[in-house]
C-alpha cells in the first residue's frame, strides 16, 4: 500500500476516534438532530457501495478459478455472450455484495458502477442465470463445477505454513433444506415430515470450507454417498496435508470402510450408537476402568471472571412442573471392539453420564447414558478423544452459515441438479472468504476472517463505498471511508497484485 494512502488513512481514522471520544458527556438534545437535509443526483461521480466485489475478481483471476471453470465445465454451446465463469461467478459476486436471492441480480445490473469495477459491460440477469442453472441436468455436472472449484485449492492450501498442513480434518454431516414449492423435482418428504431436499456436506475444518456439497432428496438417509465423497476429499487434501482425519456422528459410522481407511492411513473419530450389546460392554467394565471426564472452560479472557447469571429457564422449568434432565456427572472409559463389517479391532471410547430426572422440586429417579466413539488412533488419551469429536461443532455453524448466512440452500430452481448447481456457486462465495483469509499477509487478520460470519465479513471487507474511475489502461476505485478493516483490506489487494504472490500460487 501506498504511503500517501497509509497517511489518508490514519488521518480518517484519527477523526473518527476524536468523534467517539467523551462518549458519557451530558446532552441536553438528543444525539440525531439532522433536520435540514437535502438529496440531489450526482452528474459526473459515480459510486458503489460494494466496492470490495473488485478485490474479490482479482483473487478468483490470480488463483486460477477463472480459467479452471472456463476449462472444466461446459454446459453452454456457445459463449453469447457470457462464458460459464461469468454466470458462476456472477451469482457469487451477488452473495458477496449483499444479495440473498437471485431476483437481486437486478440490482447489480443496473448499479454501473459495480459492472465498471468488474470490468463487464453487461452481466447476466435473474432469469438468464435461473437458466443457466437449469443447464446441470446430471450429477456428473454439478461433480465437474465442484473439481473445477477444487482444483484451485491445493494451491491456496501450499502457502499455509508447515505447521497448520500436519493434519487436516473432514467433517461429514447431512441437513435438511425444507422447501415450500410444489413443483421442484427430486425432493422429498423427510424423516420428521419436512419437503425438501438433504443436501451432504464435506467440509475442511482447518479452514472451514465445504469441499463437497451434494444435493440429494429429502428422504434418504445422511450417509447415502457419503463415503463416495469422503474418498474424493481426502484425495484432495493429501496433495497439502501429511495426515487426514474423518470426523463424524453416529450415521457416518461406515463400518464397512474402516478396514480400507485404516489400511490407506486415514484417521478417524465417528460416533456410534449405543446399541445393547455396546450398553452391556460398558455395563461391564469395572469401576477403576471409568475416570473422570473435565470439560475445558469456556473462559479464556484475561482479568476475573464475571458472575454467573441467575439461569432463568431453570427457573421457569421449576416453577411450571416441567420434566428436566440434570448432568450430575461424567466419566470415560475405553475398551477393544471389532464391528461385524471389520476384520480387525478398534478403540472404543465412552462417556458415562449421570443424569438426574426432575419434575419440578422433585427428583423423579437417576438414569445412566452412554455416547460410543469409535476410532483407529492409538495416540491420543480418552479424553482427547472426546475433545477431539465435540469439535465437530464448527462444522454444525458452517452449515448454518451456508443455510443463512449466504442462503446457499433456498433452492430457487426447478429440479435436484439445478437446486444442486445453485447451491455450489452460492457457497463459492464463502470459499472466496476463507481463500482472502488464508492469502492475508496478516495472519492474525486472516485467522480472524476464517473464523468471520459472512454477514460481519460483508459489512467489514466487501461493503466499501468506492469511486470507480476508468483510466486509459486502469480500472481504479477510489475508497471513501475508512473502516476499521480498510487498512488490511487494501494490503491484501496490494499483495495480490504482486507478481511474487501469483508465483506462490
Amino acid at each position: 500500500m501506498k504511503k500517501k494512502d497509509r497517511a489518508k488513512l490514519k488521518k480518517r481514522e484519527t477523526e473518527i476516534l476524536e468523534r467517539l471520544a467523551n462518549e458519557h458527556e451530558y446532552r441536553a438534545m438528543p444525539m440525531m438532530s439532522a433536520s435540514n437535509v437535502a438529496y440531489e443526483v450526482s452528474g459526473r461521480v459515480e459510486a458503489t457501495a460494494w466496492g470490495g466485489v473488485a478485490a474479490m475478481h482479482q483473487l478468483a483471476r490470480v488463483i486460477g478459478l477463472v480459467d479452471s471453470l472456463d476449462e472444466k465445465v461446459h454446459v453452454l454451446k456457445v459463449h453469447k455472450p457470457y462464458h460459464e465463469s461469468d454466470h458462476i461467478l456472477n451469482i457469487a459476486f451477488n452473495i458477496l455484495s449483499g444479495g440473498r436471492f437471485l431476483e437481486d441480480l437486478e440490482l447489480r445490473r443496473n448499479d454501473q458502477s459495480y459492472m465498471n469495477a468488474l470490468g463487464a459491460q453487461r452481466i447476466p440477469d435473474p432469469t438468464t442465470a435461473g437458466d443457466f442453472t437449469r443447464r446441470f441436468t446430471d450429477e456428473a455436472a454439478v461433480l465437474n463445477l465442484m473439481e473445477a472449484i477444487n482444483a484451485v485449492r491445493p494451491g491456496i492450501w501450499n502457502t499455509l505454513p508447515a505447521k497448520e498442513r500436519r493434519k487436516a480434518i473432514i467433517d461429514t454431516d447431512g441437513t435438511l433444506a425444507p422447501t415450500t414449492g410444489e413443483c421442484k423435482e427430486g425432493m422429498s418428504l423427510s424423516y420428521n415430515g419436512i419437503w425438501g431436499y438433504h443436501p451432504l456436506v464435506v467440509s475442511l475444518s482447518n479452514t472451514r470450507e465445504p469441499l463437497y456439497l451434494v444435493n440429494r432428496p429429502g428422504n434418504v438417509a445422511s450417509h447415502e454417498d457419503s463415503a463416495t465423497y469422503m474418498d474424493r476429499a481426502i484425495a484432495l487434501v493429501r496433495e497439502s496435508f501429511k495426515t487426514v482425519w474423518l470426523r463424524g456422528d453416529t450415521d457416518f459410522s461406515l463400518t464397512a470402510h474402516f478396514d480400507r481407511w485404516t489400511k490407506d492411513k486415514v484417521n478417524f473419530v465417528f460416533g456410534m450408537d449405543a446399541r445393547k450389546n455396546l450398553v452391556n460392554i460398558a455395563d461391564g467394565l469395572e469401576e477403576k476402568c471409568w475416570k473422570p471426564l473435565v470439560r475445558g472452560s469456556k473462559h479464556t479472557g484475561k482479568g476475573n471472571r464475571r458472575a454467573r447469571r441467575a439461569n432463568v429457564k431453570e427457573r421457569i422449568v421449576k416453577e411450571k412442573g416441567y420434566k428436566n434432565i440434570r448432568l450430575k456427572s461424567e466419566q470415560v472409559a475405553e475398551f477393544t471392539y471389532r464391528p461385524g463389517k471389520c476384520g480387525q479391532d478398534y478403540r472404543m471410547v465412552v462417556i458415562r453420564k449421570n443424569l438426574s430426572i426432575e419434575k419440578g422440586e422433585d427428583v423423579l429417579f437417576d438414569e445412566i447414558r452412554y455416547f460410543f466413539y469409535i476410532t483407529n488412533d492409538t495416540k491420543m488419551t480418552a479424553r482427547q478423544v472426546v475433545r477431539f469429536i465435540n469439535g465437530r461443532c464448527d462444522h454444525e455453524n458452517d452449515i448454518e452459515q451456508l443455510k443463512n448466512g449466504i442462503n446457499a440452500m433456498r433452492q430457487p430452481s426447478g429440479d435436484l441438479y439445478s437446486n444442486g448447481a445453485y447451491m455450489v456457486m452460492a457457497a463459492l462465495a464463502w470459499n472466496l472468504k476463507a481463500w482472502y483469509g488464508i492469502l492475508m499477509p496478516d495472519k492474525k487478520t486472516g485467522t480472524e476472517v476464517i473464523r468471520m460470519e459472512f454477514p460481519r465479513f460483508l459489512n467489514g471487507f466487501m461493503a466499501l463505498p468506492a469511486q470507480v474511475l476508468l483510466q486509459a489502461r486502469q480500472i481504479k476505485l477510489r475508497v471513501l471511508a475508512w473502516t476499521p478493516y480498510v487498512e488490511s483490506f487494501l494490503e491484501m489487494f496490494a499483495w495480490i497484485r504482486n507478481e511474487r504472490f501469483a508465483c506462490r500460487l
